[in-house]
């Protein structure tokens, strides 16, 4: 059973078919050659390659999204884990923050407005800076906001800003 083809599309068909039994028989073998390797290009480009693609960067891809979940997870736990400490008074975080910052010695300067605090920071080591965040959040339960640091052969230069705990 054959399926009637729209008038323009029939008499385009008619006219390759006769085309088609005019040339030579090694004129067909060519072209049919040729649709062979045009339909497996189109095969591999449409078919194979992509899901190939997928295949090979896919457990790079898991990797990367696994990594980041361990990352979340640990980032959540450290927030609960910091949730289930005492309240701290924001004079105690005051005092708790300028004892961490004096630490780091002349290189840094802190700036305290309301629950806002600065630091502002001149070729300060990477360790120190390190080790005045964690005393910072655990301490005196100071959230740091924004930061804006670069890195120098001196250690790190820039500012911090922080949110210290309101009171109640």
């Amino acid at each position: 059973m054959k399926t009637a083809l729209p008038p323009a599309l029939a008499a385009m068909s008619e006219q390759w078919r006769a085309r088609w039994r005019r040339m030579a028989r090694r004129e067909r073998r060519l072209i049919t050659a040729a649709a062979i390797v045009v339909g497996v290009a189109l095969v591999w480009m449409l078919g194979v390659q992509p899901a190939w693609r997928s295949l090979r960067d896919t457990p790079a891809q898991i990797d990367a999204v696994e990594f980041q979940l361990q990352q979340m997870q640990r980032q959540a736990a450290e927030a609960r884990e910091l949730r289930k400490l005492p309240t701290v008074k924001p004079a105690q975080a005051e005092a708790a923050l300028r004892g961490a910052t004096e630490r780091l010695g002349t290189n840094a300067r802190l700036t305290l407005q309301g629950d806002r605090a600065t630091l502002t920071l001149s070729g300060v080591p990477g360790e120190a800076l390190a080790a005045w965040l964690g005393e910072v959040r655990s301490a005196a339960r100071a959230r740091p906001d924004e930061a804006k640091l670069s890195h120098g052969p001196n250690g790190y230069s820039g500012s911090v800003l922080l949110t210290l705990p309101r009171p109640g």
